[in-house]
């Protein structure tokens, strides 16, 4: 199933002042400190404000920078790719932001320093630009799609 995931002006109202801060104005939250840093359940994340699919909890791993990192985002073929990057040359530094491609917020960073196995990238994102929705929640909220995920990881363990 496609959708047309965009902004969503309702959902930028809805947003705390640290959700703002970090999607609208492209900050970073502190480590350690965002609700997602150590979640180990297993479902999906999605943009705050436009609920696109961004990362599954199967390709989460522990970085050790106190932010949720991941090897790859959920969705990687061309057309339904919901995370974008782009070159970020703020504070004196090159990096590669990371997007969402719909709902244009600021996710955080990828880094070439992830788990070489799995292709060598770390999506280091903040919290505060995600939404998780729980494996037993992906029918209900609309991503049931995405439990095939779940069903074939569990097959390869």
């Amino acid at each position: 199933m496609s959708r047309d995931y965009h902004r969503n002006p309702a959902a930028v109202s809805a947003l705390s002042p640290e959700q703002y801060r970090v999607t609208q104005e492209n900050g970073t939250e502190r480590p350690f400190t965002g609700e997602y840093w150590d979640n180990h359940e297993p479902g999906i994340y999605v943009d705050v404000v436009s609920g696109e699919p961004l990362f599954a909890s199967i390709d989460k791993f522990e970085s050790g920078s106190g932010w949720p990192s991941f090897t790859k985002p959920i969705e990687t073929s061309p057309g339904k790719a919901n995370v974008v990057t782009k070159r970020d040359f703020s504070y004196l530094m090159v990096r590669t932001e990371v997007r969402s491609a719909g709902g244009d917020s600021h996710l955080g960073h990828v880094f070439k320093d992830g788990p070489r196995a799995q292709g060598g990238l770390r999506y280091c994102i903040n919290s505060a630009s995600l939404r998780f929705i729980h494996l037993d929640d992906l029918e209900a909220q609309g991503y049931g799609e995405y439990r095939r995920l779940f069903e074939t990881s569990k097959e390869d363990a």
